[in-house]
């Protein structure tokens, strides 16, 4: 994260419902995770399983680990060791076909690299890896290197020299985390030796259990905020559950020797942790289609099935002479609060922003220049494109799990999730449609259409001169019945 910021972490938790971590910055709330126990994430969980089937043409292999959805595992995401045939591959090829090196039914370690989302199974691989607190243990690959995201020359060069003095397996390697930063070679080797045992564990209880099965679980969400989140900016950490907070303040000593102080425990029972800090508002905008900026302006998020579209509504930018200093000011405003609200909502895949338009093509490098300034900031891995001659910038974003919008919404049961329904007049015009199909079907002296209230009072109030005239054309009377729905 940015450096020489002071943050706060805070753990809020419902007892066997709901963890939520939040980070703020000077009371601004940067980063956003929610958990809920029933959805509990799978990513990083790893499974003994088996292949179903193979896609020859998609050269991928459906595995089942146990989930509802068999997982997703490309044929570049499958580990040598596991191929049955030896087949050279042809020229051109990275790769040998699926289906001659691999069967149905034959057993295969793996790791759930992305959640399932929607009707798609989770994506999946057989290079497994565990993240520790200083580094993450890479089984099947060689390599030995440090987070692109620690730019230090100096400290690179001591990270990358500590880890080659580890002896290490064959088939293992090793990749310092920014956490690692700082950190003495004692404590580097601690960590990795904690590792290298999880492994040798790991190892041992995937050959005595039956596929589907799994055999290690990733730190619930509390826990992986501590190891994966908690820096030397982090000057506080908050927790409203006393078992959470004896779990988390054990791992900051062991992390943070003499910072004694670091974990605080909220008790008090007036108001909540995130109320405490005035923190409710900003997690609950989260969730909206809008976001607000300081200038007033609004930010406006539309996601479709391909990608996320980001408009800008800049408010009252007045005067022509002050448009485009006002839209370079806006657009670089904007920028910033979109990297954040990406992160908070955890926005994966291709996102297309759509600035206010600025022709000079100084103030569009400015922009861009401040948008790739603040998702460096992002621990996700990020891509950003320049702004086009249309104003649009697009960018790619690597989800890093499943977003609180995702786990925590479902679609209308009335719109079905368009996010528009049809109309009253179309509505009672097929209503229309039914009662006089069912006029004209002989016997009988009424007819009763059962319908919601709403549309109800509307064909009563509206359409009372043609139910009059069907009657009497007919010869039978209408019911107009409200179905009322009851809870058990």
């Amino acid at each position: 994260m940015t450096k020489n910021k002071r943050q706060k972490m805070f753990i809020s938790v419902l007892p066997g419902e709901q963890v939520e971590v939040v980070i703020a910055e000077e009371g601004k709330v940067n980063e956003y995770y929610v958990e809920m126990v029933h959805q509990a994430k799978t990513k990083g969980n790893i499974y003994k399983g088996y292949i179903h089937n193979i896609d020859n043409g998609l050269q991928a292999a459906f595995i089942n680990y146990g989930a509802e959805r068999n997982g997703f595992l490309q044929i570049d995401e499958v580990h040598p060791e596991y191929y049955v045939n030896d087949v050279p591959t042809k020229k051109g090829q990275r790769f040998p076909l699926m289906q001659k090196v691999l069967k149905p039914g034959q057993e295969v370690l793996v790791q759930v690299v992305k959640e399932p989302t929607g009707k798609k199974g989770a994506f999946l691989t057989s290079y497994l890896s565990l993240p520790g607190r200083s580094f993450v243990y890479t089984v099947g690959r060689n390599q030995i290197g440090v987070s692109r995201k620690i730019e230090n020359e100096k400290e690179r060069s001591r990270l990358k020299a500590a880890l080659e003095g580890f002896e290490t397996t064959e088939g293992v390697g090793l990749i310092a985390r920014t956490a690692a930063v700082g950190q003495s070679k004692a404590a580097l080797e601690r960590d990795y030796k904690y590792l290298n045992r999880l492994w040798t564990d790991i190892r041992s209880n995937a050959q005595k259990v039956k596929a589907p099965a799994i055999v290690y679980k990733e730190l619930g969400l509390a826990a992986r905020a501590v190891r994966d989140y908690l820096t030397l900016d982090i000057t506080e950490i908050w927790v409203d559950d006393k078992e959470t907070f004896d779990q988390v303040h054990q791992f900051v000593k062991l992390a943070f020797p003499r910072k004694n102080n670091l974990v605080r425990l909220h008790e008090d029972s007036d108001l909540s942790l995130l109320e405490r800090f005035n923190l409710t508002k900003q997690v609950q905008e989260i969730y909206s289609r809008e976001a607000s900026m300081p200038s007033g302006g609004r930010l406006v998020f539309d996601a479709t099935e391909a990608l996320t579209a980001v408009d800008i509504n800049s408010g009252k930018i007045g005067g022509e002479k002050n448009f485009q200093k006002m839209a370079l000011k806006t657009n670089v405003e904007a920028a910033r609060e979109i990297a954040r609200q990406l992160r908070l909502r955890d926005i994966g895949g291709q996102v297309v922003i759509d600035f206010i338009e600025m022709k000079n093509p100084k103030d569009c490098r400015e922009v861009e220049k401040v948008m790739r300034a603040e998702m460096k900031n992002d621990r996700a891995r990020t891509d950003v494109s320049r702004i086009s001659s249309f104003g649009l910038m697009e960018l790619v974003r690597q989800r890093l799990g499943s977003s609180a919008i995702a786990i925590s919404t479902e679609p209308c049961p009335c719109c079905k999730g368009t996010g528009i329904r049809r109309n009253m007049e179309w509505q009672a015009l097929q209503a229309l449609k039914e009662i006089h199909r069912d006029l004209r079907k002989p016997g009988g002296e009424e007819v009763e259409f059962d319908c919601e209230e709403e549309l109800a009072i509307y064909l009563l109030n509206n359409k009372r001169g043609i139910l009059a005239d069907l009657e009497q054309r007919y010869n039978k009377s209408i019911h107009i019945d409200i179905e009322y729905e009851y809870d058990e």
